[in-house]
């Protein structure tokens, strides 16, 4: 049965909060085993035996019911997201200002054009992933990625954590 991790949108940012022992209940409700979440963020991990399709469709319709509105989910199996930690291409960029964007589908040529207010910040494509490395910080920056806006994104250091616990599973 895989693992997989489920990487939540916009959650406990911006108004929308999730405790995350009501995540880890729809995680229960849904079937999943050995459900877990991690930091409050918007992070689970499971096992199921549902194929990655099905596991969003499961956390999404819960998800809308608890709050009313969509809320976008990402998933990946432990090895998936073990391979995007191992593709990073910007691993000597301190862990706090290592970005990956995760999206549903293969980013489309030409996605890095439509980037605006970029400085220092270096990009790269993954497979289902836009990578960022942020030399001067996060905060500060300026920069829009308009194929983001459906994605979510964690730091290094929360992929680095999340990969080794769901291989831990």
């Amino acid at each position: 049965m895989p693992a997989y991790v489920a990487l939540l949108r916009a959650v406990n940012v911006g108004g929308t909060q999730l405790p995350m022992d009501a995540l880890l209940a729809m995680c229960r409700s849904a079937g999943f085993e050995q459900a877990r979440t991690y930091i409050a963020s918007g992070n689970a991990l499971f096992r199921s035996r549902l194929r990655a399709p099905q596991v969003r469709h499961a956390l999404e319709a819960r998800l809308a019911g608890f709050f009313g509105k969509p809320v976008g989910v990402h998933v990946r199996t432990a090895a998936e997201l073990a391979t995007v930690l191992a593709e990073n291409p910007f691993t000597g960029t301190p862990p706090s200002r290592n970005v990956t964007v995760f999206l549903h589908a293969p980013p489309p040529a030409g996605v890095l054009a439509d980037v605006r207010g970029r400085d220092a910040e270096q990009l790269a494509l993954g497979r289902r992933e836009i990578y960022v490395a942020y030399p001067d910080g996060i905060g500060a920056s300026k920069l829009v990625i308009p194929a983001a806006r459906t994605g979510t994104a964690r730091n290094l250091n929360t992929i680095s954590r999340l990969t080794a616990l769901a291989a831990a599973l």
